[in-house]
């Protein structure tokens, strides 16, 4: 795919180091290796469309003002056959690049010509990438970290997919564990809760309403009471009286062991296919549900012991198995075997890692993580390290949690207090495109508060709506000059040259910012890139055409040209979009 800003730099590049030659042939600049130099993209429009700072850094080297070697150099430049009308030298010795006609209207026709591929670049390779993300716990519905995190994750991974990776999507089902121990532990209670006289009793009294059935026993909890390690959630009370509906009473007389399996074997299923669902809806969809138990099934969790143990990073002490992470960057040794036998969280972890960037070949693997994960960093890229894997192959994106608001104040709610607003029901609440578009309105990293009515609002305060309208606006204005007989469809590039207002101009420059927005965003892990670039099409738009007029232009020439703009937009804002999965409406 083509990317004009990159190869407007590279022709700078190319012209000032050719301008540096001639100097060298000539003998006015010394034949000595010259340090590199930046081409950089002006904050300032009126400092140039690009600027070097060449001068600066081959003043050692000349023994000369910077800005003399500017004046040197941009007197050998040679500007014919390039994008180029002119350069300034400015401040101490900047050359500031200025942009003809030509690529201007290049863009232009390069977005329609592209089309739905416009802003895809080959920047990845083909690397195979795989990228994790929200992987909660099968032990009860989803939050609204998870919320964020799958906006981001699924986001991310395609914008790497844009950027030219090879990219898969993985939720890794965390059934293995003390978390499906609790789990298990939890079904029980509530199960043999319900199989007495008093949970009897409230089934007669509530004529068998599972909704009601919940309620009372949650809210009793003089007779109900539940131990605080435990998950409380009425899921939980649901799942167990599905259970005792569908097969009675029996398993209550089962030891405790059989009846903790056997519930957890009703329920995590119908939990995991919960999620998916949700997910689906969510607009995520995964290549892979890695499992967990798999690990311990295959013999990979017992694999990994051995190959830390001959790695010569791993001690015993007290009758428990160590890891000398904090001589791989660690800030301290983590435990492996406990001296029961039963291996800590961490040793699934590092088989999961493994597997992902050994077994299956990965050359990049991404996890999205909460923000209470950061000591979590050290200790996987220590073990990797020991395993002989490069540590720089992983890479975690820790991701900040959100505050929801609602009439400027903030929701606070507990995911295991039964009450909690889950992936589910934020979803009944507000539209799927606000949802994934403000998750991904700031990078990962950072807190922000997410206004439930703004969510919803329906005016240019709500930057979702405010893109859409964008896209829709133009639609219309097709439409309309469609139904009149006018379409623009054989333009040609000298057509555009007409395109020369600064709203114009404004508008074509954030055009051509897509495909380094997508390679910036891949760089970084970061999609609140992409949004915001949205937005600013969206608002670069709105100004065009609030001054620009298209339909009563001051001649059928730019009428065309100000009209193929416009289709230029549209797709960009649909490419925009369509990375983030929002839907893209013709009319609002």
């Amino acid at each position: 795919m083509a990317n004009l800003t990159r190869l407007a730099s590279s022709q700078i590049r190319e012209i000032v180091l050719a301008s540096l030659g001639r100097l060298v042939t000539s003998g006015k600049a010394p034949s000595e290796p010259l340090p590199d130099f930046r081409v950089e993209i002006p904050a300032d429009k009126s400092h140039g469309d690009f600027a070097v700072n060449t001068a600066m850094v081959c003043a050692k080297a000349f023994k000369l003002p910077p800005r003399k070697i500017a004046e040197m150099i941009c007197d050998e430049l040679v500007l014919d056959g390039t994008y180029f009308e002119r350069t300034e030298i400015a401040g101490p010795g900047f050359i500031n690049f200025f942009l003809g006609r030509r690529w201007f209207s290049e863009i232009v026709d390069t977005v329609i010509k592209e089309g739905s591929e416009y802003g895809k670049t080959e920047t990845g390779s083909g690397k195979k990438v795989l990228v994790e993300f929200v992987s909660a716990n099968p032990t009860g519905p989803m939050h609204i970290g998870n919320a964020r995190g799958g906006a981001i994750g699924d986001c991310l991974a395609e914008i790497m997919k844009w950027a030219g990776y090879d990219v898969q999507r993985e939720f890794y089902v965390n059934d293995a564990g003390n978390q499906i121990e609790k789990f298990g532990k939890s079904l029980n209670l509530r199960f043999m809760q319900i199989c007495n006289g008093k949970g009897q009793a409230v089934i007669e009294k509530c004529g068998g309403n599972i909704q009601d059935i919940c309620e009372t026993i949650y809210n009793d909890t003089e007779n109900f009471p539940m131990p605080e390690d435990v998950y409380l959630g009425m899921d939980i009370i649901e799942h167990a009286y599905n259970y005792f509906k569908e097969n009675g009473s029996s398993l209550s007389s089962e030891n405790e062991d059989i009846r903790k399996k056997t519930l957890t074997a009703f329920a995590l299923p119908k939990n995991i296919a919960g999620l998916e669902r949700d997910l689906s809806k969510y607009r995520i969809t995964y290549d892979n549900w890695f499992k967990e138990s798999t690990l311990h099934n295959d013999g990979s969790v017992n694999e990994i012991i051995q190959k830390l143990k001959a790695s010569g990073y791993t001690y015993e002490q007290d009758g428990a198995l160590w890891f000398k992470s904090s001589q791989l960057g660690d800030e301290k040794d983590r435990v492996l075997v406990r001296a029961n036998g039963v291996v800590t969280y961490f040793v699934p972890d590092i088989a999961y890692h493994y597997n992902k960037l050994v077994t299956r070949g990965y050359d990049k693997a991404i996890d999205i993580f909460g923000a209470d994960h950061h000591g979590y960093i050290p200790r996987m890229k220590a073990a990797l390290t020991a395993l002989g894997v490069e540590a720089n192959k992983l890479d975690i994106v820790i991701m900040q949690m959100v505050n929801l608001v609602r009439n400027g104040e903030k929701y606070k709610l507990s995911k295991r207090s039964g009450k909690a607003i889950t992936l589910s029901t934020l979803l009944e609440e507000i539209p799927i495109d606000a949802a994934r578009f403000f998750f991904n309105l700031r990078e990962p990293n950072s807190h922000f508060d997410f206004d439930l009515d703004l969510a919803v609002e329906k005016s240019s305060q709500n930057p979702v709506y405010y893109v859409q309208y964008a896209h829709a606006r133009i639609c219309s204005l097709i439409t309309n000059l469609k139904a009149e007989g006018f379409e623009a469809e054989d333009y040609s590039i000298e057509n555009l040259s007409v395109l020369d207002k600064p709203q114009e101009i404004e508008l074509i420059r954030q055009l051509a910012a897509l495909p380094n927005e997508i390679d910036n965003a891949a760089k970084t892990y970061d999609p609140a890139k992409i949004t915001k670039y949205s937005v600013e099409l969206a608002t670069l738009f709105h100004k065009f055409y609030d001054v620009c007029s298209v339909k009563n232009a001051e001649s059928e020439e730019l009428k065309k040209a100000r009209l193929v703009l416009c289709k230029a937009v549209l797709q960009a804002l649909r490419n925009s979009l369509t990375i983030m999965k929002i839907e893209c409406p013709e009319k609002m």
